[in-house]
């Protein structure tokens, strides 16, 4: 689906579930990483996280975006537009729309770690990513330091 098809269906959606066009900007933003969409209060545009549509299917997609919709109707009518807010829980219920996005596979967690040790003063530094031993030293003694091994965690 592209973005141009895209901001079609949320005209769709706005006109029939909500009875109020959609006169701003919908599009894809596959930035988007722990969230289904987003609407934007400046600009009233609303953004999509192309995942969702991937792994769950266009009926996970169309609640997304009545859930943003929500919040752009609420936001440009001044009525409590938050998700706390009893305008939007009603309004959100009337349309059908997803309170709750389904999740997208958990963030990667870093599996691998670097072992690096000081050739004066032997003391031993764990990190994440690997460190250029050229430019970095010891913290305690300056000394240099050298790779002593990849690992990776369970």
């Amino acid at each position: 689906m592209t973005d141009q098809e895209l901001q079609v269906l949320i005209e769709k959606i706005s006109k029939e579930s909500f009875h109020r066009p959609f006169l701003h900007v919908g599009r894809f933003n596959s930035r988007l990483k722990t969230t289904g969409g987003r609407y934007l209060l400046k600009s009233h545009d609303i953004e999509i996280n192309p995942r969702h549509l991937k792994m769950y299917g266009i009926d996970e997609l169309i609640g997304i975006i009545k859930h943003e919709l929500c919040h752009y109707h609420l936001h440009l009518t001044g009525k409590g537009y938050q998700h706390g807010d009893p305008d939007f829980r009603h309004l959100l219920a009337s349309v059908g729309g997803n309170r709750y996005c389904q999740s997208i596979e958990a963030r990667r967690t870093v599996k691998t770690r670097y072992r690096y040790q000081c050739t004066t003063c032997g003391k031993e530094f764990i990190r994440k990513r690997k460190v250029n031993t050229r430019q970095y030293r010891c913290g305690n003694c300056l000394g240099r330091l050298r790779l002593t091994a990849n690992f990776r965690l369970p």
